[in-house]
């Protein structure tokens, strides 16, 4: 017969969870706001473009898009104020001006004639990155404590694979030419040259320190 007085753990045998994720609240809660503000940007630029692009297919599954990242801000928006007592307007914010600086290149083509360039940022950049950050952040953060997060970083996730490939696959649809390749290409390392700078989606750091030295036991 079993002892009612020994202490047990506080999870059950096939559960090994720790308690202290790699983020404090205040880490968390900047990431968050840096998330929702990327979502709300994206929603705007796709939902600008659904007017101008004259290929249908595109038309159409850029108007699905545009409402994935509107949900995932709201999902954020509705984290801000469980992760610290501030108004969530203002951690909604960019991480820096870099970022900024990338936002404004990746929505700068407004031709009906740049659907290549409209795809390859959001696509082949922007989704790739924050697909890596949400990632990450969702492998680092305490399954007890940020459990939350958790949820809706992995409804997130699940919606940006999806698009991700939808995206892609209309992209390749497209570039038929070598000047197409190169035009996709081109636009593609401006991008990314100027994501480098910013350090990533949340700024340096954003899926980590590859770098940063191991402690072994």
């Amino acid at each position: 017969m079993s002892d009612p007085r020994r202490p047990r753990n506080a999870f059950t045998p096939w559960d090994r969870r720790e308690l202290p994720g790699s983020f404090t609240v205040e880490e968390s809660a900047r990431r968050v706001g840096n998330y929702k503000w990327i979502e709300m940007r994206l929603f705007e630029a796709l939902g600008g473009w659904v007017a101008t692009v004259p290929e249908l297919d595109v038309k159409l599954r850029l108007g699905t898009h545009c409402y994935h990242h509107a949900w995932h801000a709201e999902l954020w928006h509705k984290r801000l104020p469980e992760l610290r007592e501030m108004n969530p307007e203002r951690l909604t914010k960019p991480a820096n001006d870099e970022m900024v600086t990338f936002m404004a290149a990746l929505t700068d083509p407004t031709d009906p004639s740049l659907t290549i360039e409209k795809l390859v940022g959001v696509y082949r950049v922007l989704v790739p990155h924050l697909m890596a950050a949400y990632t990450y952040h969702r492998n680092n953060t305490s399954t007890i404590t940020d459990a939350p997060t958790i949820r809706s970083l992995d409804f997130a996730i699940a919606d940006d694979i999806a698009d991700w490939r939808d995206g892609e696959m209309l992209l390749q649809s497209m570039i038929l030419t070598a000047d197409d390749v190169e035009r996709a290409a081109r636009h593609q390392a401006k991008l990314e040259t100027l994501l480098v700078a910013a350090g990533g989606v949340t700024g340096p750091g954003s899926i980590g320190d590859a770098f940063a030295p191991t402690t072994t036991d």
